[in-house]
């Protein structure tokens, strides 16, 4: 369940040897959990290998019984989930990319609610009326592929993201990273016709191949020619095409990004209790000794990693971490994950000592106690290349106070942040060569994975988990398990 907070509830959260193990096949598990103080946009997806590239849904939260959106109320909600296809079994393209050690085969296509579009002789349709209003909520459901998105000659208003409202500002395109929602309002105040709506990659790691291709669905006016009792036989409308930045285009992320403001005054914590520093970038591990060279096609003869301060995160195969905690189960993981880098270095660099690019692998948490007031500078590193990361937190939103490029500093980069309506999100696009600043409240018990939601990343160990301890009395304490939850 991506995004719900899960009070207490983290045995519904989802990702496999985390809150739980995998459902067996033929097998069923219900997912019990109670959405609390969350309004807006989330979505739902299979969080065991690749196979979220086609079990995904939206979730959508509305405002409660006798209450309104914080602006005008739209004619109609219309969810938009936005996908990679492969023409093949993606469990067989990680598996492949697993035995290996390169990157995994880049998709065959970018979809709009599953289907790829006129560019590939299927598209999806949006109907409009002259002067109505829809609610577009944007889902970027893709795997492995930040998006932009657009329609043709139509401006949104965004007014949320990540079930959180926005302070309204009007753009052309709005960009997502894999997991992020966007809430836009969108009106028929163009002459009637057909206009394609289009996404496209934005590719920010140098020299790394992309699906460099343009997913389409129609934004179609009821009252257009080409829709009045059908079309004319032999003739065909065909729809405006809009402009999309390029692949590249780092500044119309930035602008996007730095355009986000809380609807309100933010409850952000001034005072920390908790202040962490930590990397996030890719690697090469050495091939071993006895690996055939078919086994070690990543970058000169190695295998491709990832790591959150020099640790490849492990998954645990007997347990999950959360039954482990919950249970005492000893042997399962560690609690010694590093509060900063264990190496200083000029993390931005593009010449950075390959002594670097080897990281240790481990099964290590990091221990907050409840209540604890959170501050987490994500640095982005040029190990390898440097990229824009969407880092996602389970079990919690965030505020993001700053970001910015380079190396973080302190001392200067302080100063920037945002303490009174920063953004609330659960993920965060980490920029590409910089950094970004995110704090919360450990107030939600449990453990809780934080990860780079580029799936070929996890699959590296692009991720690490906290385990925050239970507070005082029965509502600070995590629930016990249900009957039905699965075994290993």
């Amino acid at each position: 369940m991506h995004g719900v907070r899960q009070m207490r509830t983290g045995w519904a959260d989802g990702p496999e040897f985390v809150t739980q193990c995998p459902i067996r096949p033929g097998s069923s598990y219900t997912y019990r959990f109670t959405i609390q103080g969350q309004e807006g946009t989330l979505w739902w997806h299979a969080h065991s290998s690749w196979l979220r590239a086609t079990v995904y849904g939206s979730l959508l939260v509305l405002p409660p019984a006798g209450s309104s959106y914080p602006f005008p109320t739209p004619h109609r909600n219309v969810p938009l989930l936005l996908g990679e296809w492969w023409d093949a079994n993606p469990v067989d393209v990680l598996r492949e990319s697993i035995r290996t050690g390169a990157a995994p085969n880049i998709s065959d296509a970018y979809t709009i609610d599953g289907q790829p579009g006129d560019l590939y002789k299927c598209s999806s349709q949006v109907p409009i009326n002259v002067g109505e209003t829809i609610l577009l909520r944007v889902i970027n459901s893709a795997l492995n592929q930040p998006l932009f998105f657009t329609v043709a000659n139509h401006k949104f208003t965004v007014v949320g993201a990540d079930a959180s409202y926005l302070k309204p500002f009007t753009t052309n395109v709005i960009v997502l990273g894999p997991g992020q929602t966007t809430d836009v309002l969108i009106t028929g105040d163009q002459p009637p016709n057909r206009y394609y709506m289009a996404a496209r990659a934005y590719q920010s790691a140098q020299n790394v191949p992309f699906g460099n291709t343009t997913t389409t669905a129609i934004l179609q006016y009821k009252s257009a020619p080409c829709c009045i009792g059908g079309a004319k036989k032999g003739i065909s409308i065909k729809p405006i095409m809009p402009l999309l930045p390029a692949y590249n285009d780092t500044n119309t992320v930035t602008r996007f990004s730095q355009s986000f403001k809380s609807l309100r005054k933010a409850e952000v914590p001034t005072e920390l209790d908790e202040n962490l520093f930590i990397t996030i970038g890719l690697g090469l591990n050495n091939c071993p000794k006895n690996f055939r060279s078919r086994r070690c096609q990543g970058l000169n003869g190695t295998r491709f990693t990832a790591s959150m301060n020099n640790v490849s995160f492990a998954l645990p195969s007997n347990y999950s971490l959360l039954q482990a905690h919950h249970h005492n189960i000893p042997g399962v993981f560690t609690t010694d994950f590093p509060a900063k880098p264990p190496v200083k270095f000029d993390y931005t660099s593009s010449n950075i000592s390959r002594s670097l690019y080897q990281p240790d692998r481990g099964t290590k948490l990091y221990k907050l106690k409840y209540g604890s007031r959170v501050q987490i500078v994500l640095q982005d590193t040029g190990i390898v290349t440097p990229e824009n990361h969407p880092i996602h937190l389970h079990g919690y939103d965030f505020y993001i106070v700053a970001e910015g490029f380079g190396n973080f500093n302190p001392k200067k980069d302080t100063a920037k942040f945002n303490l009174e309506d920063p953004p609330l999100r659960n993920t965060v696009g980490v920029p590409v060569n910089g950094w970004a600043v995110i704090r919360f409240v450990a107030d939600n018990p449990g453990v809780w994975i934080m990860h780079c939601h580029l799936d070929a990343h996890i699959s590296w160990g692009l991720a690490m988990a906290f385990l925050v301890e239970n507070g005082k009395g029965l509502l600070e304490t995590i629930e016990e398990p249900p009957a039905d939850l699965p075994v290993c």
